[in-house]
């Protein structure tokens, strides 16, 4: 199965926007649409689709918070997509992405503390959860590169 990271511009934002999650994770995860919306705004943002092949599977947005930190703020995989490992993979090659860079020496990722299968997850990639966001409602993980 041949996943990569690619950059959305106007050939395929609208296919990009058009991913969809289960009903059941709609809450733990934003629109792609806002997503891009947020990322044209704001400096700093990084969007990226996951393909598989020749078609966007999945969306990634991570942010620099810092001269040496990156926020994973979004990451979803399609919903006909999912439970296949592409989740797996797609993150892995992000970190990897994210780690090239030498100035950034953590990785923070967030998700809802009632979502198990994201605490096992972002867990087995080595990210510690740190503690609840300052609104108290998503539980921080950090990788220390």
């Amino acid at each position: 199965m041949c996943i990569s990271l690619q950059e959305i511009d106007k050939s395929n934002y609208e296919a990009v926007c058009d991913l969809d999650v289960t009903k059941e994770q709609e809450e733990y995860v934003a629109c792609n649409m806002w997503s891009l919306v947020e990322a044209r705004y704001n400096s700093g943002y990084t969007c990226k689709a996951i393909y598989k092949s020749n078609q966007p599977i999945g969306f990634l947005m991570w942010v620099l918070e810092s001269e040496s930190k990156v926020s994973i703020w979004r990451f979803m995989v399609d919903q006909h997509h999912q439970k296949k490992g592409i989740g797996r993979q797609a993150l892995t090659l992000a970190l990897k992405e994210i780690a090239a860079c030498s100035a950034i020496k953590e990785i923070e990722i967030c998700y809802n503390p009632k979502n198990p299968v994201a605490k096992n997850f972002y867990a087995s990639f080595g990210f510690s959860e740190v503690g609840m966001d300052a609104d108290g409602e998503d539980m921080i993980a950090l990788i220390k590169l």
